[in-house]
């Protein structure tokens, strides 16, 4: 089971950079133990919290010629690590 799927980048997840926070996008099934240890092996920091959100799907409607088709995004699950003092993860590198 892969834990960690992407890096959250949002302006909300950018500005939490500042605090040490990062923001990522998790299996749902993960707990927190799971994702802690998964952050610490694949980026060499220590991780100091970690808090979850389940967020749910949105709905979208679209309007096409014959009909009004209505529909969900996928819900999903995403972290708020906090790592600690003097730690510093480099989300942008890859990109």
């Amino acid at each position: 089971m892969q834990v960690l799927i992407k890096p959250l980048v949002t302006e909300k997840a950018a500005m939490m950079n500042d605090q040490s926070v990062f923001v990522f996008v998790v299996n749902k099934n993960a707990d927190k133990g799971q994702i802690k240890k998964a952050v610490e092996d694949k980026y060499d920091v220590k991780v100091d919290s970690v808090r979850t959100a389940i967020m749910p799907g949105k709905s979208k409607t679209r309007y096409t010629k014959t009909a009004v088709i209505d529909g969900r995004t996928s819900s999903f699950k995403k972290a708020m690590v906090k790592l600690a003092d003097g730690e510093v993860i480099d989300i942008y590198e890859n990109m």
